[in-house]
């Protein structure tokens, strides 16, 4: 899929105050301001027009504008987070969206749905069951695309937070995979990057026209997906990592 916009938000410095499951430490709020900078300039390197929110200091985790909604041609989804700070962070993402869409969907409560679990490959879309998806909110977003024409798979996660925190799509029938989804039924169509468990980190990388971007810091899945015959760039992410964020949720691409 060639990708010419992406929608990126700035982190405020509430950022700092957000929600996270890891034990990494506090954040550097000036070095996480610096990797966010370099990761618009890696989309821009891809070819890709780049809309820059500015940052609400009222939603914490805004900059993870992934999560409020889902985007196909046809239309965009709103989501209904599943975290109740982040709910309204769907407001701001819509509005944005009518720039760009004039058809939308909604995923309406008690269903819930994080944009993070939601990947596409081609014409399928693989949807996971999380602490912050649920079984109605998967089950209505599953009408919506089928619908529209599109093959949905729904599956409950075991041991990651988001389903691409552990698989990302890379494009030619290729997946970047961790933990669970090695040998997930799912996906075994598909051809795989094993990524070892010390760099389970980089399963969420993101393929953005003729490039990949990874996290920095994980050599041994960089070197497979390169030996893969994919183009690599490499941006830090440290202090996203902190707070359970990863490349995909950055950003909206379409």
């Amino acid at each position: 899929m060639l990708f010419k916009q992406t929608i990126v938000k700035k982190p405020g410095k509430s950022y700092l105050n957000g929600l996270t499951t890891s034990d990494l430490g506090e954040p550097n709020f000036e070095e996480l301001l610096q990797q966010h900078e370099e990761y618009v300039k890696a989309l821009k390197s891809c070819g890709v027009a780049v809309h820059e929110l500015d940052p609400s200091e009222e939603f914490p985790d805004s900059c993870f504008v992934e999560d409020a909604a889902v985007v196909v041609p046809e239309f965009a989804v709103i989501t209904n987070p599943g975290a109740d700070s982040r709910n309204k962070e769907i407001i701001e993402i819509e509005q944005v969206l009518k720039n760009y869409y004039d058809e939308f969907r909604y995923i309406q409560g008690p269903g819930t749905l994080d944009g993070g679990d939601v990947m596409q490959i081609d014409k399928n879309f693989y949807i996971g069951i999380s602490d912050r998806t649920n079984q109605e909110g998967a089950d209505q977003l599953k009408k919506i695309l089928e619908d529209a024409g599109y093959h949905v798979t729904i599956t409950t996660l075991e041991e990651f937070f988001h389903l691409k925190t552990g698989i990302t799509f890379l494009g030619d029938q290729t997946v970047v995979a961790a933990g669970e989804f090695i040998n997930h039924p799912a996906f075994a169509e598909y051809k795989k990057i094993v990524v070892p468990a010390e760099e389970e980190y980089t399963a969420n990388t993101i393929r953005v026209n003729d490039k990949v971007i990874v996290p920095s810091g994980f050599p041994e899945t960089k070197q497979k997906i390169e030996e893969a015959g994919f183009n690599v760039v490499e941006v830090e992410m440290t202090e996203f990592q902190k707070h359970d964020g990863g490349l995909s949720c950055l950003s909206l691409r379409f």
